[in-house]
């Protein structure tokens, strides 16, 4: 059986409590906005890749291809991330700590290290600047927004964040550099192809 490899509250449970004890002393229209944000504001990022895929495709099958990859690593940096929370099995804050959060804390079970959500926003962001620098630059200004309000909220300590940040920064860059050293050949083969539709307009 895989133990809990460490208490996140002997790591940085101080600077989570003053997080969450800042949140109940905001407005209630700020605490509002961080909330939707934190739940609902993946879908930003799921909108910036459907736009980076659009431009892309009149630009040519390459950068088009580019596109359409960044979605694809981003349910891999996910799945990696996930298996990380599985082994590391460490608690929620809100599960550890006594604390009254803005969100509802998740089920025993729902591990907090990493951040899912910070992981999947780092790595939008960093496989869209291989797209586009404008909306990749959008994107980081977002996905570092993700990941303040997931500790915002209660249901992660920071440096639950910080590492999902860094995992998903990590892989998107090496998977999209990777992907940018055989372009032409990829482009060819999905464009000799049924696919051929999501690479030229």
């Amino acid at each position: 059986m895989i133990l809990v490899a460490f208490q996140g509250s002997s790591i940085d449970g101080e600077a989570y409590t003053d997080v969450v004890d800042s949140a109940h002393h905001a407005p209630g229209w700020l605490d509002s906005a961080v909330s939707v944000w934190s739940t609902y504001g993946l879908a930003v990022f799921a909108v910036l890749m459907v736009v980076g895929w659009w431009r892309a495709r009149r630009v040519g099958a390459e950068a088009a291809m580019t596109a359409l990859a960044v979605p694809v690593v981003v349910v891999a940096a996910f799945g990696i991330d996930s298996l990380l929370k599985s082994a590391v099995r460490e608690s929620r804050p809100c599960q550890s700590l006594r604390v009254v959060t803005l969100e509802a804390c998740p089920a025993q079970g729902d591990w907090s290290f990493p951040s899912n959500h910070a992981t999947i926003a780092a790595a939008a962001a960093v496989a869209l600047f291989f797209v586009s620098r404008r909306l990749g630059a959008v994107a980081a200004v977002a996905a570092l927004a993700m990941a303040l309000s997931r500790v915002w909220v209660g249901v992660h300590y920071p440096h639950d964040v910080v590492a999902g940040v860094a995992v998903g920064a990590l892989l998107a860059f090496g998977a999209m550099a990777l992907l940018r050293r055989r372009p032409e050949s990829l482009a060819r083969r999905i464009t000799a192809g049924p696919l051929r539709p999501l690479l030229v307009s």
